[in-house]
């Protein structure tokens, strides 16, 4: 596994210590690598998203028709 320094602010690294403190992570190593593979995935959903609105095709609804539309549905 390569090994990477991260520079961290006092608050950032009290935070982290914290979420180490609470059991949940086995130290700030698993904690950050836990955040990046989220962030990842994240990223992969949105790239998989727009794929498929792009596949959708163009709609003849105006940007004011959406707008109304999302504010129906909302409501």
């Amino acid at each position: 596994m390569a090994t990477m320094n991260v520079s961290l602010p006092e608050r950032l690294k009290e935070f982290v210590a914290e979420k180490v403190a609470s059991g949940v992570y086995a130290n700030a190593s698993d904690y950050v690598r836990e955040l990046i593979r989220r962030d990842a995935e994240a990223v992969e959903r949105l790239r998989a998203e727009l794929e498929r609105g792009e596949a959708s095709g163009m709609s003849e609804d105006g940007v004011e028709d959406v707008i109304a539309d999302l504010k129906r549905r909302r409501a």
